[in-house]
């Protein structure tokens, strides 16, 4: 999985980070870190042999959602949401809750087309970058 990870590092934030937290990201090799620590807990889609994304979530709120650039817009995404969204309703959250950073619009066309809003924006504290973090919140019905 620290494929996913490296892949989607380089397509969407690598490029909006400093190098000195870039290099970092990949020095201490904080996929492995983070694999280590949650990735028993992901949801995977695989396509063949492929692993294609994942999400983590814990409570109300989604920790991280990677689709390997190779399966964008194909519909892994929109799986993945689906099945933690509906896992975060049966346990009983009136919400779910995430956060993307300013910069990825795609992100967060992909988020409001789910129907979550805005109800946040903080500095970023994860990339040491000058960043802003949104966090966004969908309420289910």
């Amino acid at each position: 999985m620290q494929h996913v990870l490296f892949d989607t590092f380089d397509s969407t934030w690598r490029p909006n980070i400093s190098e000195s937290a870039a290099l970092a990201y990949v020095q201490e090799n904080r996929p492995a870190a983070y694999i280590g620590s949650r990735g028993l807990l992901f949801w995977v889609v695989q396509v063949g042999s492929e692993i294609a994304g994942f999400v983590d979530w814990d409570g109300d709120f989604i920790n991280a959602l990677h689709v390997r650039s190779a399966h964008a817009r194909q519909g892994v995404g929109r799986r993945l949401m689906d099945h933690a969204e509906a896992e975060i309703a049966h346990a009983g959250f009136s919400s779910v809750r995430l956060e993307t950073d300013t910069f990825n619009v795609r992100s967060q066309a992909f988020y409001a087309a789910r129907g979550y809003l805005e109800e946040g924006r903080y500095p970023d504290q994860e990339w040491a970058s000058g960043l802003t973090t949104l966090l966004l919140v969908k309420r289910f019905a």
